[in-house]
């Protein structure tokens, strides 16, 4: 990570063809990194946000959504594409969480990455909920 980030800062960022766009203000340069069996499969480092910090610019009607277990997540993904820039955790469903991997050029340097373990999401889910 390079020197802390003491302010807001605005990115953007994206799905890999571009048809979904989006903006997010970051207030903490700190991203989990998940071992659970999908954010594994999909490489999602997670950037939890206010609904208010975070605007889609773009393709709305470009995605398409994934529930499973619970059914609370609303994993969005690209239906062009595929990949999945952002959804709605079932940790914080009034949030937004932004992948940082879809962050537009060498965003990720300027974060902390933390493993999390998602693993055992019953007995961990409260240290993301405790650091928000």
């Amino acid at each position: 990570m390079t020197e802390n980030i003491n302010k807001p800062v605005t990115y953007e960022g994206g799905c890999h063809c571009g048809a979904v766009r989006f903006q997010v203000v970051v207030d903490k340069h700190k991203a989990d990194d998940c071992n659970c069996s999908i954010c594994t499969k999909k490489g999602f480092l997670h950037l939890i946000v206010p609904r208010s910090q975070f605007t889609l610019l773009q393709g709305k009607d470009d995605l398409t959504t994934y529930r499973f277990n619970t059914g609370i997540a609303q994993h969005k993904f690209c239906r062009t594409c595929g990949m999945h820039p952002f959804y709605i955790p079932r940790s914080h469903p009034d949030c937004i969480d932004v992948n940082v991997r879809c962050l537009d050029g060498d965003a990720i340097a300027n974060f902390e990455i933390v493993p999390f373990d998602g693993a055992n999401w019953e007995a961990n889910v409260h240290k993301l909920r405790d650091n928000s």
